[in-house]
Order: C-alpha cells, then structure tokens, then sequence
C-alpha cells in the first residue's frame, strides 16, 4: 500500500479527500443536557485531510493515513476552539480509531496526544483492554473514553497530535480518523487518582492523592490500605487545600513487601508493589525468567521506559517480544526495523535481554502454497541474518506454527528453520541463540519437525503450555513440559536447554479480574515457574506482561491501569527468593495434597516451595535455622528443629542455609558445534498447489495431514546451498513400499551456486494397491560429491502423503 501525505484512511466505500487546513465552518453542537459535540472536520488549523463519508455525523471526518514524518515542530495536528459555559471538569470522548485492535475491527490507529488551551501536551496512552473494550461506532471507528479535563468559562482549545507511527499490515504510518468529540460536564472536581510508585522494603512510600481539577474549596480525602489477604494495614485522612489538585501523605514505612491496594471514600482504587529488599539475579545469564510483551500491540509508545523498568524490578531479566517481517521488509531487501529497534534498544537499556520472534512472511515473498512461508527461503535467510546483526539475545524462528489455519507442514517449517537458523548464526562471530519455534503442543506437526533433523541447528528447543481453561478456580500446570523432555530425550537433544516461551492462565472476565481471579493468577504464576523449573525447563517466559483482555479472557501481570495485579507482587517475590533458581528435588515424602520443591538460590541457601490444596501443618526436612515467606515474599516465621509451617493454595518459601552453593549450570546457552558445508544445504519439498496438505484448524484438524497426491504427482526437491562456496549436490529418494514409488524426471547431480537454489524433479506414483487417505512418509536425501565420509551427507527432507 502506498502513502502520502494526502492519502485518507478508507474507513468506507467512496471516501474522499477534501483540503483541511484553515477550515473552521462549522461549530460545535450541544450533545444532549450540558453537552457540546465538536466535529472532527472543523478545526480551525490542521495539517491533517478531511474525508467525505455518508455514515460520517456530517459526512465528513478528519482522516490522517501517511508514511511521511510529521513537521518536527507541530506533528500531525488538529487544533478546534470550544466555547463552555462556566469553569467545570468535562469527560472527553471521541469518536475516532482506537489505537489498538478491537473485536469489531483489525484497523489501528496511532496513539494520540492532547493539549488543553496550548499547556503541556499529554499522551493519551491508556492500556490494550481500555480501548478493547470501546463500542462500535461506524466502519473502523469507535467511541472512545479520552478521560477528564478542567476547562475554563468561556473559549478554550484543545490541540490533538500524532507523532508517533503505528504498526500496520505491512508498513509503518502515522494514523487517525475523528469524525467528531463530546464535552460533557461532570460534578466535581473530584478523585482521580490515588498513585504510589513501586519501591523496595526500606524506602520512604508516599501516597499521592489527584483530582481532576482545581478544589473549589478544601476537599477531604479518606482512605485504607489493604493487603494481598485483604487485611487493612492503614487507613488515614486528608485535604487536598482549595486552588490545588494534588497532596502527599506518607505510608508506614515497616510496610513488608507484597502487594497493596488503596481504596478512597469517594471510590477511587488503585493498586501499588512494594517490592522485597533483595533484588534479584541481574546476570541475564543466569537469570531463569521472562515474560511476553509484544510491545507494538500492547505498550504505549511514551509508556514503554517505564513498562521495561517496571519488568527488571520485578526480576525478569528476558522479554519475549517481535516485529511484523512485512513491516520490516516492505519489498525485497529493503529494510525498514527503526520503529522495533528503538523498541529493543529501550528494553536492553534496563539491562532486559531480548528473545524475538519471527512473524509470518511477507505477502510479496509468499505463494498460496508456501502461505504463511516465503515460497523462496533464501528471503528467511537473508532476513534472519539482518535481525540477528541487531543483535538480540536470542532469536525464535517463529510462534505456533502448529495451531494456525494454514496448510504448512512440518517438513516445510523444517525447512524455513534451517535456512533461517543458518542467517542467524553466519551473521557474526557471536550470533543470537537459535531458538525453535515456540510450539503450541505436541503432535503430527512437530513430529515431523523434528524428523527433518531440526535440532542440529537449534541452540534452544521451545514450547509452550496452558492449563485446561475449564480449570478457572484452580489451574493445574499443564503436561506439556514432561511431554517435551520425553521427546527430546528420544531424539537424542538432551543437552539442547528447553524454555518454555509461553505459559499463563485463561481467566474469563468480561473486563478486569476480580479480586478471586487475581488470587488464583498469583498462586499459578508461582506455582507454573516453578513447576516448569523442576521439570527441567531452563527458562519460563509468563504470558502476558502488559495489560492484555483478548477474547473474554483477561493475561497481564498488570491492571488497565497499568497497576501491579498480585501476580507482579508474587513474581518479583519468586525470583528475588529463588535466585538463580538451580532445581536440587522434590520435597520427599509430602504429605497428600502436598507439593513442593527444592532450589539452591546460588549463593548458599537452599529454597523449598511449598503449597497445598486446602491448609494444613507441615514439618518439613529442612536445613535450620530458616525463615518462611509468604507468596509476597512477606516474612512469616524463623524456623527451628522440628517446626511446622502452615501451607495452603498459595505457596509459601523456606528459606536456610545449604552450605557450599549448588552451581550446577543452568542449561541456558548451549552452543553445537560449527555447521558443516553439507548442513548449510538445505532440502525442500516443494508441491503445487492442488496438492497442498489440509489446511490446519488450530491444530484440531484430523487426519490424514500430508500433501494430497494423485495417482502420478510431479513434485520438486528445492536444493538450497546457503555456504560461502558452489557445492554438487546428488538428491535420492527413499523407498517408500506398500504400492508407493518415486522416481526421477531427469538427473539428480547438481550444481549449487553460493546462496543459490536448484530444483530437482520426481515423480511420485501410487500404485493400485495404495489405499486412500493414509499417510505415508516420503524422504529424501542427498549428499555433497566434493566432500569425503559422512561428512558429505546433507540432513534430509521428510514428509507425509496421501492418495487423496
């Protein structure tokens, strides 16, 4: 799609676009007892077009659709002057595009900032299930909450700005259609915000209490606080003074670490951490935990410095994060990642490694048989090796390819894997770690993943796990992760590192959490990292970081309001008890019902983590003396010889001294040994598009799964050579019996060139004695002639057919 700096979002068929700047025609409407309406088209200066629209309240509407940067002095702007009768605080909405997808539309729009009667511009940057939730107004727009603001008696004007891109289908661009906003007057002033910032144990912590105006005369505030259990720990009372907006009272500074909620006689809530006085491990490393952000979805621009602080103080040291490859490489070798590098560069200056992840391809590289891969894999290599000279920690060579909708196969992806796994390492001496793609379960796609010889290139194998979303009161930690390492000890990778990339919990919520589900998310975060740290998994990425309502199921460590959830509170008490977090065993011989496991925290102390389903008294074996913490990380007991601790839902730590620490290493970077020219050919299956397999249906879709083969198919064997130097390259069938045979349609001795592809053609033939709809395996192999021994054998293309 191109863009210009005239170009009019289509929210509708027939929008056209009508020159902006100047106009001031038509003026604000009253909008029912009190209101004032203001049309989008009629600011009265503007650098931005107005659209023609028939569904439009006057048919037109301010459109702003462009990849040209904005004036540096003024941005993409609109500026409107409304008349109000008296000095009053108004509720500001719009009907315009949110900046986030919502259910009734995909279309996004970039995040807005506002000026009131030419102050300060402020970023109207509220979280993902803010907008999610705005109604429908028409096309792509939709009525959205822009918050409070105190106006003055008479003429004021309000400026709106974008300076900031938004990520769209395959381009970056500066995005947002208004076709109109509402002032509607409040009571007031009244509570706004009642806001502590995160702190650790022995630093000062100030209530700050806002309203949202100017008090007219002295407005009394009275509050509580309460605990994670809901036990009050303080209440207090004050004034904000007339003429003022804000106060700052003090909290009580023995205040344990933990999470807290504030509550104000007017109504106003608000949530703050206060995070345990050890931090924890800052190695990258060493350090065993991550979360998901996708950044470009989900955090603000102006929010995200803050988010990335708000990360490492609760103790990740990794963020699983990614770009859209169509927005990256617009067209071949043209690449454009500014917008995720400034991303990237931001979380890394909080001392954040980065894992990211590669997205589909781009529509110019694809065909409808390669979907969602790029029909060339020369593109996957070339475009691996530019992101990892970026260099991020780690790069994963996709997201649940096994559960889309498409019709790609395991011997494909295994293919796109290698070719881009080999980018990633030959970009530089130290490339990112090659990380698998990150797959959703176990089954018929993976397998054959995984029978293409996918490992050999891999430094992490990845998958994910959630609980069964029936499970909503108490979520069980899923199979998934005994399952993998099952399997990757069959296949011979026991010392490839296993992450689990993916992991949360499906709450259904029509909007926030109630205080129920947010206890049963604090107890399955702890409980699932832990869990998934005994089974062996070197790492565990939770999902998600920021605020995320999708669908009627609520992720997120944090609020809309981006306030901590007790998650966030029982994560950063995970990892600041944990340590490194080195599994030692499982508590021997609990008692029914009883769970637990033991950890060396690195330097000298042995952690049990222990949890029940219902309370009980336990004595546990532990190393005395010791100290029990709550799940906030909150000092319970010191513990002697022969004393109990009291375990319940929510997990409890023990925390005593375990002589010299356990350093047996972490499993987090393995590193196989330099690949040799034979694997940097790479073999792929290629069919048309009558023969593709059947299409996926998040991952539910029944058998046969292989490509569909008539009596007489011809097919080709892609030879990719992606060594610095030409190879001869001889391809071979396997025999395939039962009624099946494969034969070639010319020679199979090639020649290579350097980063060159060669196709070699077969003919497979069913037989009549093939029965229909059962698959079959089909492989091929091949071997350099240049090279000597079994160092010359290329790794093979496996797939699955069938007589359809």
């Amino acid at each position: 799609m191109d863009f210009n700096r005239r170009t009019a979002m289509a929210a509708g068929l027939g929008a056209t676009v009508v020159a902006a700047t100047g106009i001031g025609t038509r003026t604000a409407r009253a909008a029912g007892p009190g209101g004032i309406t203001v049309p989008g088209e009629s600011p009265t200066r503007t650098n931005i077009p107005v659209a023609r629209d028939r569904r439009a309240s006057g048919g037109r509407y301010l459109a702003l659709l462009t990849s040209e940067h904005p004036p540096p002095d003024t941005g993409w702007y609109a500026t409107y002057r409304v008349r109000v009768p008296h000095q009053q605080v108004y509720a500001l909405t719009a009907v315009a595009t949110a900046p986030v997808e919502t259910p009734h539309t995909e279309a996004v729009a970039s995040y807005l900032q506002l000026s009131v009667n030419d102050g300060p511009f402020t970023d109207l940057a509220r979280s993902q299930p803010h907008w999610y939730g705005s109604p429908p107004a028409w096309g792509d727009l939709s009525v959205l909450d822009l918050g409070t603001r105190e106006l003055r008696g008479g003429d004021n004007t309000f400026t709106l700005r974008v300076i900031e891109p938004t990520i769209l289908d395959n381009t970056t661009a500066y995005a947002f259609s208004l076709d109109h906003f509402t002032l509607r007057p409040l009571p007031g002033p009244a509570l706004r915000e009642a806001h502590v910032r995160r702190h650790r144990v022995g630093t000062p912590a100030h209530l700050r209490l806002t309203l949202d105006g100017h008090a007219t005369r002295p407005h009394p505030v009275r509050y509580t606080v309460t605990d994670y259990f809901g036990h009050q720990v303080t209440d207090g009372g004050t004034t904000i003074r007339a003429g003022h907006t804000t106060t700052t009272v003090p909290l009580p500074a023995d205040l344990p670490p933990g999470h807290y909620r504030i509550r104000t006689d007017d109504g106003t809530s608000s949530t703050f951490a206060r995070l345990p006085a050890r931090p924890a491990v800052t190695d990258a490393t060493a350090n065993r935990f991550g979360v998901n952000v996708w950044a470009s979805s989900l955090v603000p621009p102006s929010r995200l410095d803050e988010f990335a602080a708000a990360v490492r103080d609760m103790g990740a040291a990794w963020i699983r994060d990614g770009q859209s490859w169509p927005v990256a490489e617009p067209t071949p070798g043209a690449y454009d990642t500014a917008h995720h590098d400034r991303v990237t560069r931001t979380l890394r200056a909080h001392g954040l490694a980065v894992l990211d992840v590669l997205s589909p391809a781009p529509e110019w590289a694809m065909t409808d048989a390669s979907l969602p891969l790029p029909a060339d894999l020369r593109h996957a290599y070339r475009y691996a090796r530019r992101l990892a000279l970026a260099a991020p920690e780690a790069l994963q060579l996709s997201n649940e390819p096994d559960v889309d909708t498409t019709r790609s196969t395991g011997d494909a992806h295994a293919a796109f894997v290698k070719a881009a796994a080999l980018g990633t390492k030959d970009a530089c001496d130290e490339p990112p770690l090659v990380v698998l793609p990150g797959l959703a379960q176990a089954g018929p796609f993976q397998d054959l993943m995984l029978a293409n010889d996918v490992v050999r290139y891999a430094d992490v194998w990845a998958f994910h796990g959630y609980p069964d979303p029936a499970e909503q009161d108490d979520p069980a930690f899923p199979g998934a992760a005994d399952e993998q390492h099952a399997l990757a000890r069959r296949h011979g990778a026991d010392e490839v590192p296993l992450w689990m990339t993916e992991c949360g919990a499906f709450l259904e919520t029509s909007g926030d959490l109630n205080p129920a589900q947010e206890r049963v998310q604090a107890r399955f975060l702890v409980r699932s990292m832990v869990e998934g740290l005994a089974a062996g998994n070197g790492r565990q990425f939770w999902f998600a970081g920021p605020p995320l309502h999708d669908d009627g199921v609520y992720f997120g460590l944090l609020d809309r309001d981006f306030g901590p959830l007790p998650a966030y509170s029982a994560f950063a008490a995970l990892t600041s008890l944990l340590g490194a977090a080195h599994f030692v065993g499982p508590v021997r011989h609990p008692p029914a019902g009883v769970r637990g496991f033991v950890f060396d925290d690195g330097c000298g102390q042995r952690v049990t983590v222990v949890w029940a389903e219902r309370p009980a008294r336990v004595r546990l074996r532990v190393p005395v003396p010791g100290v029990a913490y709550d799940i906030m990380g909150r000092p319970l007991a010191d513990l002697t010889e022969g004393a109990a601790v009291i375990v319940s839902p929510d997990p409890v730590y023990v925390v005593s001294r375990a002589g010299s620490p356990d350093l047996r290493g972490a499993g987090v970077r393995h590193r196989p040994g330099a690949l040799s020219p034979a694997e940097h050919i790479v073999l792929s299956q290629r069919y048309a598009a009558r023969n593709a397999a059947p299409g996926k249906d998040n991952g539910d879709a029944p058998p046969p799964y292989g490509y569909r083969l008539g009596r007489r198919t011809r097919m080709t064997v892609d030879v990719y050579n992606f060594g610095g130097s030409g190879q001869y390259v001889t391809v071979a069938a396997e025999a395939m019996g039962a009624g099946w045979s494969v034969r070639p349609a010319a020679g199979t001795r090639v020649w290579v060139p350097a980063e060159g592809r060669v196709g070699v053609e077969f003919l497979v033939v069913a037989g009549s004695s093939v029965r229909r709809r059962v698959d079959r395996r089909l492989a091929f192999r091949a071997r350099l002639d240049n090279a000597g021994g079994g160092r010359g054998e290329v790794p093979g293309s496996v797939a699955l057919v069938h007589l359809k």
